[in-house]
């Protein structure tokens, strides 16, 4: 397997700014000659093989070179070559708004369309299905409009898309801190604290505090001091204000975009081509839910506040009667350590970042077929690693699946959350050859302290199955065309495949599998096993009530047909939905990162996809959640299909039935809730 030679080289990383802008700039201009082209057919000429397949052939090839260039500014450690990726992101979506504009060329796919239909040419499903979307791509691009209100919508659009920029930009570039005293951090873990960096202020010596997570995550769950949690969720909340006008900005273009468009409002436009098809369907379950989870999160709420009280009357401090968000995680913490005697610090011993990375690559690896086979070669950053990615037991190079970046460790100027990024795309070009994808997963994992490795708390444990659930849909997919590639699926469905691979995270034989003491090396032991199990559905009500609440304000702002003040419609909605209070207002819509950058009136696909993820495992993987034949079975009807049909079939032949909520209902409310659907 090691002497096997990969199909396709692997990416060149060591560009200079010069060349990511230069190369940008050569990929949109040869594909603008290619739009030329096909613009300058006559009406006779145009067929299934000179416009639309053409056209997919291009988007694979510019989308192959920018991409990559693209991604420097999540992920470089020099500033000029984020500078010059973002600037390069900029081009090429500006290019992307003109060339959905081209009436010239989208009349040629109107008449590739009907030549075809008079033709009686036979397509296959999947080629069908990309003459009906790049039909509707340019009906959605407002091609119909006439031209003073095309030029309208361009320019709106180009706005946009540099108003999104901005606000990523400012995202990866946070770098807010809070110091505290030693005294202050008191209830921390001493390995946290070892890893936040040290300055004087006069005769004191403080700690300070970033907004990563391994850094502020802890401190919420751990500090004992209320007023340090308060202070740190103070900044934590403020960390993005630079964004509130951004934001602000952004709805007020989409706007005046859906109203050229004609469409009622922004979330009618955005979930047109997802599973919902339109907004009311997701107001209407996004209700409903909230009605279901109400009284599970005030009870959950009574609770934690009892919990508060109790300790308040113990430490002799006042109680003022009231829940705040910086006391929902740290009285989550002391619930799940005294009622299902769990310590997640003790927990955390048991899963170093050097034994849980290679367990879990080897448990997909042995569930879906396949090898990761380690390769130097250039990266973007020392800390990165690459492989090649096989069929299992292949013998020869066409058993070649693609490559796999992992960069888990948090740096300056580095995207800080968990992602993937598809960075190449599979598909058949049209003289028969194979390219093959490339996907780059982008992690923040806490890095060794002085006194212990590199140590991972089980919810990173399960973003990291997570994650790698979206690698392996990119991997292992196989289409004819890239645009339906992998995770280019509805993006209400594209989570569901990795959030049914949590399930993972909690089965006894799998975290038996992949966890091991760094000190003892001995596996989770089983009551701790079984009271991860239990933690799951502790405080299901809050959790899923702020999960709710993110997807109620997306499709408020974006079905409001006038503006409002953004920042009071944020505090007063969280506080309303989720039964919690968050202290002075802030801007924390600034920080909602997902209505910029593609999930905008989509984040209620989180969601609406758990229902799909609970009905897949209960259906198909619950009975032996490692076994290889039902693996084929999800890898044949889940990822191989991609986007290349609807998500409604695959999701039918993989069940063997139109799938329904009643899983779904059973894991939040218990056994007998699914008997009152």
């Amino acid at each position: 397997m090691a002497s096997l030679t990969p199909s396709q080289a692997s990416l060149k990383w060591t560009h200079s700014p010069e060349e990511v802008l230069e190369l940008t700039k050569e990929a949109i201009a040869k594909d603008r000659k290619i739009q030329d082209r096909i613009a300058a057919l006559s009406p006779a000429d145009c067929s299934f093989d000179s416009v639309l397949v053409v056209l997919a052939d291009a988007e694979a090839h510019i989308d192959a070179i920018v991409e990559p260039l693209s991604f420097y500014q999540n992920v470089s450690a020099s500033k000029e070559l984020r500078d010059a990726s973002n600037s390069a992101e900029v081009l090429v979506r500006d290019y992307g708004v003109e060339s959905s504009m081209r009436l010239d060329v989208f009349q040629a796919k109107l008449a590739a369309e009907e030549n075809i239909r008079k033709s009686g040419k036979k397509l296959s499903p999947e080629e069908q299905r990309l003459v009906d979307k790049m039909i509707l791509d340019g009906k959605r691009a407002g091609l119909a409009l006439p031209e003073k209100e095309r030029e309208e919508l361009t320019k709106l659009k180009k706005e946009m898309s540099q108003a999104q920029l901005e606000f990523s930009k400012n995202f990866n570039e946070e770098n807010s801190t809070i110091s505290f005293t030693l005294e202050e951090l008191e209830g921390v873990p001493a390995d946290v604290i070892s890893g936040y960096t040290k300055r004087s202020e006069g005769d004191k010596e403080l700690y300070v505090v970033t907004m990563k997570t391994p850094d502020i995550i802890p401190l919420f769950k751990n500090a004992i001091n209320p007023d340090t949690r308060r202070r740190a969720y103070g900044a934590y909340d403020k960390r993005l204000e630079v964004n509130e006008p951004i934001l602000t900005r952004i709805l007020d273009l989409r706007r005046k975009i859906v109203a050229l468009l004609g469409y009622p409002t922004w979330a009618d436009y955005a979930t047109e081509v997802k599973m919902a098809k339109n907004a009311q369907t997701v107001i209407d379950f996004l209700a409903d839910l909230e009605q279901k989870l109400r009284p599970v999160g005030a009870q959950n709420r009574a609770v934690l506040l009892a919990l508060k009280e109790e300790e308040h009357k113990t430490r002799g401090l006042p109680f003022d009667g009231e829940f705040f968000y910086w006391d929902y995680m740290y009285y989550e913490r002391v619930l799940i350590e005294r009622t299902l005697k769990l310590d997640e610090q003790k927990v955390k011993e048991h899963f170093p970042v050097s034994v849980v990375v290679p367990a879990i690559m080897e448990i997909y690896q042995n569930l879906l077929g396949v090898r990761f086979v380690e390769i130097k070669g250039e990266t973007w950053h020392p800390d990165v690693q690459q492989f090649a990615v096989w069929e299992d037991g292949g013998k020869d190079e066409s058993g070649f699946i693609g490559y796999c970046y992992l960069d888990l460790f948090p740096r300056e100027g580095k995207y800080s959350h968990a992602a993937v990024w598809p960075l190449l795309q599979g598909y058949t070009s049209a003289d028969g050859k194979r390219s093959y994808p490339l996907a780059a997963m982008v992690a923040n994992l806490a890095k060794p302290t002085p006194t212990t490795p590199a140590l991972m708390p089980h919810k990173d444990v399960v973003t990291f199955f997570h994650e790698m659930g979206h690698v392996f849909h990119g991997l292992l997919s196989r289409t004819r065309f890239s645009r339906f590639h992998g995770t280019s699926v509805a993006r209400d469905f594209v989570e569901a495949p990795s959030q049914m691979l949590e399930n993972w995270c909690y089965e006894p034989v799998v975290l038996e599998r992949m966890s091991s003491h760094y000190e003892t090396k001995k596996p989770l032991p089983r009551e701790m096993i079984d009271s991860l199990g239990k933690s799951r559905y502790v405080n299901v009500g809050l959790f899923y009530l702020r999960q709710l609440f993110f997807g109620k304000y997306d499709i408020k702002v974006h079905t409001d047909k006038e503006p409002t003040d953004y920042t009071t419609l944020w505090n007063e909605m969280r506080e309303a939905i989720t039964g919690i209070k968050y202290g002075p207002r802030a801007a924390g819509q600034a920080s909602f990162g997902h209505i910029a950058s593609g999930y905008d009136a989509g984040y209620y696909g989180y969601l609406y996809s758990l229902v799909f993820a609970a009905d897949m495992y209960a259906t198909i993987f619950k009975q032996d959640p490692l076994d290889p034949k039902l693996g084929a079975k999800y890898r044949e009807a889940i990822l191989r299909p991609g986007g290349s049909r609807d998500e409604l079939e695959s999701l039918e032949e993989f069940l063997g039935r139109p799938p329904n909520s009643e899983a779904f209902i059973r894991e939040l409310f218990g056994e007998s809730a699914s008997a009152n659907l």
